[in-house]
């Protein structure tokens, strides 16, 4: 999963509501848990160092799909949901944003106590990671966000994010321990900014020259840069629009979740009496479990999952957020009793999705899609950062009334 590049991510300011931050806590440990049974926490690891999944894993979450705040939202969620089950799960999310950054030296090393790791090569690993980043790249930003992610067995990732004021644009940078073999010589799996021209990288490979003139002067190399992996352009627009999203990807999980025939076999795979909108929700996030790499090209296509807290693509659905939060925490469950029925039911959901698309290539319509969220919002419990009271709800989808007003999302005969 490692890529070259580079992606813009717009500067967005405001905080995230508690009622979104809890249920983010709760989905992001229950999709890092699905990852880690089926895969293992190596592969978790992995695919947070790819910045077009992380992007996704934050918009299949409700966070705004495309600013900075998915950064600090998305890791700060993991460390919440993940560190009281560390023990269990084998895995520890240390530092964060701002001053949390600063507690993540003596974070590592009590990680390191407790699962009999190395520590001082931990603590040199997140320091080094973070000078490469804020000091050896010129490229005007500067970090104001550190998150190491540390396996019991020694593997790890690092996320971390630096804004620049000027241009009002924030640059993630991704790294992953197994692609490191020498912190002087390319050592990053991505960052992620918007192209500004020629910048200062000390620690390019092409960069030997100017490294040995400052060695003779200061005898304290800079660490050798990167190559840019994975290259992901985030607009500046809040607003999701049809240029962003894959629409066949999009109409194949809408095909899914809406045509009876489809959605009846999707609910049986997943054992589950499931209504269309939480199976399309489900499909989603059975990709960011299961799909791979090349399923990420479009992140914003994950919005329509459970919306944006500033209601792009369209409000948040807690209905529907809860009873997804609730069906991954129950195949999770009876997995670990030894009925794996429902979590293999997950994965098949993914790949029956993928066979829906390749077979049927069915488009989505992506004004009635989102104008659909919008006429059915108040019946799920839509919320948004906006309206941040509760709204009479409406009749459900499933009544006859609603089903008369359902718009065809779908299909590449209208």
């Amino acid at each position: 999963m490692k890529r070259s590049g580079f992606a813009d991510l717009p500067l967005h300011g405001g905080r995230v509501p508690p009622w979104l931050s809890e249920r983010m806590t709760k989905l992001g440990a229950a999709i890092a848990e699905n990852i880690i049974y089926n895969y293992g926490s190596g592969e978790f690891l992995s695919r947070l160092s790819d910045p077009f999944w992380f992007q996704a894993f934050g918009s299949v979450m409700g966070m705004d799909w495309h600013s900075s705040g998915v950064t600090t939202s998305v890791v700060g969620a993991l460390k919440r949901g993940l560190n009281p089950r560390a023990h269990e799960l084998g895995l520890h999310v240390c530092g964060g944003r701002g001053k949390q950054s600063r507690k993540t030296p003596s974070e590592l090393a009590d990680v390191a106590n407790a699962a009999g790791l190395a520590g001082d090569a931990l603590v040199r690993a997140s320091c080094l990671t973070a000078k490469i980043d804020n000091n050896a790249i010129a490229d005007g930003f500067q970090l104001y966000l550190h998150t190491f992610i540390v396996s019991d067995a020694g593997e790890w990732a690092v996320v971390q994010q630096g804004m620049n004021p000027a241009n009002g644009l924030a640059r993630r940078y991704h790294w992953h321990s197994t692609s490191v073999r020498d912190f002087t010589c390319d050592p990053h799996t991505a960052i992620v900014g918007q192209h500004q021209g020629t910048i200062m990288n000390l620690v390019d490979a092409q960069a030997a020259a100017a490294q040995k003139a400052m060695l003779g002067i200061a005898r304290d190399a800079p660490e050798k840069t990167l190559r840019e992996a994975a290259k992901l352009t985030v607009p500046r627009h809040h607003d999701v629009r049809v240029k962003d999203v894959d629409l066949k990807r999009l109409g194949a999980v809408l095909a899914v979740a809406y045509e009876r025939e489809l959605r009846d076999f999707a609910s049986l795979l997943l054992l589950e009496n499931l209504g269309p909108r939480t199976l399309q929700s489900l499909a989603l996030i059975a990709e960011v479990v299961h799909g791979a790499p090349s399923r990420f090209s479009d992140p914003a296509r994950f919005s329509f999952a459970l919306g944006g807290k500033d209601r792009h693509p369209f409000p948040v659905p807690l209905k529907t957020y809860d009873e997804s939060i609730a069906v991954l925490s129950r195949g999770l469950d009876s997995a670990k009793v030894g009925h794996t029925e429902k979590v293999e039911g997950f994965s098949r959901l993914e790949r029956f999705v993928r066979n829906v698309e390749e077979t049927y290539q069915p488009v989505a319509h992506f004004a009635a899609v989102v104008a659909h969220e919008h006429a059915i919002s108040a019946s799920l419990d839509g919320r948004s950062v906006f309206d941040d009271l509760k709204r009479a709800p409406r009749a459900p989808a499933s009544t006859p009334v609603a089903q008369e007003k359902q718009l065809r999302l779908f299909g590449a005969d209208d």
